[in-house]
């Protein structure tokens, strides 16, 4: 198995599949480098290089007890790239992670990342004084993790129709089960952390952004709003914004087979083209 030493002492796992020009995927909260399987196996198979992260206090990394903020989870993310010396990565990324990967082109640049994709993303802003009313205040993201503290099971069952919309969506009940699973495997400290971590101001961050950028979101979206998805896109200089119609927060899923495409479709228009001879 793949893991690597963080400079804080923390182990973290990894996997990395294939060989050729790299795609990192970044998990939303909750989940880790198993919501990623399929899509590392199809874009594997096209000639690129998947590697997956499970971020701290999820899946088969540590649970260190410390490090849910921001810029340390954009600092594991950074130092991965680096234990792998990767170049010319795109960064794909669904929810929170969103928040991971502009602050870590904040904090380190862009030398080792090519492009971005971003996933029914976060907000903006869920900081209070500079929120829009579609995002997330402090007393709901409260409300919700005493929920989640108090009884996990319950909320995830009671969550879950609305993350995937199975009866419209076609999502089998086993992979519902197998979702809930996976955050069952989490640390509880580590989603009640990661949860706060998100309410950040990241406009100024989100406007610095210097590569290319694609923004996918559902506007069924009950998690992540779709609004959020429209204002990050028209924050990115270098940004194209797709729009799914009746498309849930889980739509890495729910509408797998048209979001390869379109990733695809961006990994080949914004391709580094080769410098003119002189």
């Amino acid at each position: 198995m793949s893991h690597f030493a963080t400079t804080d002492r923390t182990t973290l796992f990894y996997r990395d599949w294939g060989h050729g020009q790299p795609i990192v995927f970044l998990a939303s909260w909750a989940l880790d480098s198993r919501a990623w399987d399929r899509h590392m196996l199809h874009f594997n198979a096209l000639g690129y290089r998947c590697i997956a992260l499970d971020r701290r206090g999820h899946g088969r990394s540590d649970d260190p007890g410390r490090g849910y903020q921001l810029d340390r989870l954009a600092d594991d993310v950074a130092e991965l790239l680096e234990y792998l010396d990767l170049h010319e990565a795109t960064l794909v990324t669904h929810s929170m992670a969103s928040g991971e990967a502009t602050r870590y082109l904040a904090r380190h640049g862009s030398a080792r990342v090519a492009r971005a994709v971003f996933l029914a993303p976060v907000a903006p802003s869920y900081a209070e004084g500079s929120r829009t009313s579609w995002s997330m205040d402090e007393s709901t993201t409260e409300a919700v993790l005493a929920a989640i503290r108090d009884d996990l099971p319950r909320w995830l069952a009671d969550n879950a129709d609305g993350f995937f919309l199975p009866a419209e969506t076609h999502t089998s009940p086993e992979f519902v089960q197998h979702t809930i699973d996976i955050i069952r495997d989490a640390s509880l400290q580590a989603l009640v952390e990661c949860f706060r971590a998100k309410r950040d101001d990241q406009r100024a961050e989100l406007a610095a952004i210097d590569v290319p950028l694609l923004v996918i979101h559902g506007d069924r979206d009950v998690s992540e709003p779709v609004e959020q998805g429209r204002a990050i896109a028209t924050l990115v200089p270098h940004s194209r914004y797709v729009e799914y119609a009746g498309a849930p927060h889980g739509l890495y899923h729910t509408h797998f087979e048209r979001l390869v495409e379109d990733i695809g479709v961006f990994l080949r228009e914004t391709e580094l083209q080769p410098a003119c001879p002189l």
